[in-house]
């Protein structure tokens, strides 16, 4: 057991440390709005829109990939996919307008179109339908230490050192991780894992329209991922603006809160799913739906409380919203069955994308010109309710997984 598990161990490895410096690269920007702003002379909304360019080619590229995870070994992929990524982020360097920069941050969405839809398929075939949510939570803590590290390397090393130089940080390291992969990553047997019996809606491309838990889950998903990639993008401003703090101190704390509530949110969040599945097969569906709607109180008292509570509610806020990273993303992979599952990934990619957060950050900074940041983030709260309910009601179609050996990390 031990000598098959450690082809598991090490992709796992690899693939997280490609995931976090794809979030530490993707975080950089909202850590730095002000300087970036300051030398193009651009306005929030069009701050906004380079996030939205990222997540245009990002979606419309995933479905083909997902074609691709597929039908062919997804390891090359996976290396290709990350050098790209890794060249536009070093092309960083090479930009002095906001046209370039744009045309460079859409490129990078190309890159990130890859292993963000491999890796939960390939780490699928390793582990059975009871594991996913435990290892998907360990993989998923990329997310809050790399956007802590993003925020942090824009706050200080931009304010210190240019805006240009902290992208640089992740360029090289995402070259040498694609060449580890290629050495130490493994191609595991598709569907090896799978024990929740395939029927048309979860083991075909046009079964994915018509399979509910999968429907739920990714639109659920959606409309918290509108209101997420809105908060993300503009969070360390709001801080600026409206909490007095400089931008490097804006960037550390939505560093520590980051590092704080994703480390400890997504373990809780795996924890509890996984002792809550012993009894409760719709496990990941709930606590997906309560994580959402004890985030709404919060976000109320977030942008619209006093000052002095901004820094304090933005930790309990953070907190819960990182509850769901591993149960749905969980329901989302067991869902399906291996034959699509890289497709299915890749569709939900496109939805979460094209429904959530590549508008919300343009929408915000839209509203934010018009009135002011506080009301622009106010909006993310009608989303957040959406969510909820939409979780709520998917969890009655939650598929039930058989009792199967767990297999140790």
């Amino acid at each position: 057991m031990r000598a098959s598990a450690s082809p598991a161990v090490a992709t796992l490895t690899l693939l997280i440390a490609l995931n976090l410096l794809n979030y530490m690269d993707r975080y950089i920007l909202p850590g730095e709005v002000s300087l970036i702003k300051s030398e193009f002379h651009a306005t929030d909304q069009q701050m906004g829109a380079l996030t939205t360019a990222l997540f245009l080619l990002y979606m419309f590229t995933a479905p083909a990939t997902g074609w691709l995870g597929d039908r062919f070994r997804r390891k090359p992929l996976i290396i290709a996919g990350a050098v790209l990524w890794s060249l536009a982020t070093l092309g960083t360097a090479w930009v002095h307008d906001y046209w370039t920069l744009y045309i460079r941050h859409a490129l990078v969405g190309v890159g990130e179109a890859t292993f963000g839809i491999f890796a939960p398929a390939v780490l699928a075939d390793f582990y059975p339908e009871r594991d996913r949510n435990r290892i998907l939570s360990i993989f998923y803590l990329a997310i809050p230490v790399g956007a802590a590290l993003g925020y942090l390397a824009g706050g200080e090393m931009g304010s210190a050192w240019g805006w240009r130089r902290p992208f640089l940080v992740c360029a090289i390291p995402g070259l040498i991780i694609a060449a580890l992969y290629g050495w130490l990553g493994r191609e595991p047997v598709r569907g090896a894992s799978d024990h929740v019996r395939a029927t048309v809606s979860s083991a075909t491309a046009l079964g994915l329209f018509k399979n509910p838990a999968f429907l739920t889950a990714t639109f659920g998903l959606a409309m918290l991922t509108f209101a997420m990639g809105g908060i993300s993008a503009w969070m360390a401003e709001f801080l600026h603006r409206f909490a007095g703090l400089s931008v490097s101190g804006a960037g550390t704390v939505m560093g520590a809160s980051l590092v704080v509530d994703g480390i400890i949110g997504t373990l809780a969040g795996g924890w509890l799913a996984q002792r809550w599945l012993r009894t409760n097969h719709r496990a990941l569906y709930l606590l997906s739906f309560w994580s959402v709607a004890l985030t709404l109180p919060c976000g109320v008292m977030l942008f619209f409380g006093p000052r002095a509570w901004a820094i304090p509610v933005l930790f309990i806020t953070e907190f819960f919203l990182f509850l769901n990273t591993g149960p749905l993303n969980a329901a989302i992979v067991n869902s399906v069955s291996a034959p699509v599952r890289a497709t299915a990934i890749s569709l939900n990619l496109l939805f979460i994308h094209l429904f959530g957060d590549t508008f919300s950050p343009t929408i915000i900074g839209a509203i934010s010109d018009r009135s002011n940041l506080r009301i622009g983030l106010g909006a993310t709260l009608i989303f957040l309710v959406i969510s909820a309910s939409i979780l709520w009601f998917g969890s009655r179609f939650a598929p039930l997984l058989d009792e199967v050996p767990a297999k140790p990390v």
